[in-house]
C-alpha cells in the first residue's frame, strides 16, 4: 500500500515481528483486560457464521479462523493490503484451501464470484474515518456476498464507550499515531453503516467493543 494512502497508517505496524507477538499481547491481554471483550467471544462469531465459501478481511494472524472448527480444505479467501499479514496467516492456515488477495477494503474488491460469509474482525476501528467513509468499506464487502450472505466481526468503539482510564489512554495514543481512527465511532453509528448495506443487523456491545453481524445484503 502506498504510504500516502489514508488507510496506510492503520496497517503499517503489522510487521513480521508484531505478528509474532500479536496473539499474546493483543488477544491475550488487551482484548480481555483493556477492551473487556475476550477473544473467545469473537471466536464464537466465526463458529456461528462461517459459510462454505468464506472471505476474511484483515485476517491478522489467522487466530480466529484457526479456532473456528473448520474442516481441512475449507475454502477461505484472505484479503489484506499488507503482504506480511497474508503470508503469516496463510502459513498458519495451510490445512485450509487458502486464496490470498492483496487489496484494500476501502476500494471496490477485485474478487470473482460471491461468498457465503465474510468477516471484518478488528478492522473498522483501523480504517480512516469518518464513519460515512467506513460505510463504503462495508458496502464493498456486501457487494461480494451471496443474497443470503452474512458479514460479521467486531470493532473497538471510540470515546463514547465506557473505557477504563487505561483504555482511554491507549485509545488516544493509537488515534494520535494513526493506528486507530475511531474516536467518533459509536455503537449507533456502526449500526447505521451496517443497516445501510444489510437488511438484518445485530450489534452488541461487549466491554468497549461492538460485536456485530449483518445478513441479506441490500441490492443496489
Amino acid at each position: 500500500m502506498d504510504p500516502d494512502d489514508p488507510a496506510f497508517a492503520g496497517q503499517r505496524e503489522y510487521t513480521p515481528f508484531f505478528l509474532r507477538i500479536y496473539d499474546p499481547v493483543i488477544l491475550g491481554f488487551l482484548a480481555p483486560a483493556v477492551w473487556r471483550c475476550p477473544a473467545s467471544r469473537l471466536v464464537d462469531g466465526y463458529q456461528r457464521h462461517v459459510g462454505s465459501r468464506h472471505l476474511d478481511v484483515g485476517p491478522g494472524t489467522g487466530y480466529f479462523l484457526d479456532r473456528a472448527g473448520l474442516p481441512d480444505a475449507h475454502s477461505v479467501t484472505l484479503l489484506d493490503p499488507n503482504p506480511n499479514v497474508l503470508d503469516y496467516a496463510s502459513r498458519r492456515l495451510e490445512r485450509l484451501d487458502i486464496t490470498t488477495v492483496e487489496a484494500d477494503v476501502c476500494r471496490a474488491l477485485p474478487l470473482p464470484g460471491t461468498y457465503d460469509s465474510a468477516a471484518m474482525n478488528g478492522v473498522l476501528h483501523c480504517l480512516p474515518g469518518p464513519l460515512s467513509r467506513k460505510a463504503e468499506a462495508v458496502a464493498h464487502v456486501a457487494a461480494v456476498l451471496a443474497p443470503s450472505g452474512v458479514l460479521f466481526g467486531s470493532s473497538i468503539l471510540g470515546r463514547s464507550a465506557p473505557h477504563t482510564r487505561l483504555g482511554r489512554s491507549i485509545l488516544r495514543t493509537n488515534n494520535r499515531r494513526g493506528t486507530f481512527d475511531n474516536l467518533d465511532d459509536t455503537e449507533e453509528g456502526l449500526y447505521e453503516i451496517l443497516d445501510a448495506s444489510f437488511e438484518a443487523v445485530s450489534l452488541e456491545s461487549v466491554g468497549t467493543m461492538a460485536v456485530f453481524s449483518g445478513s441479506i445484503p441490500r441490492v443496489g
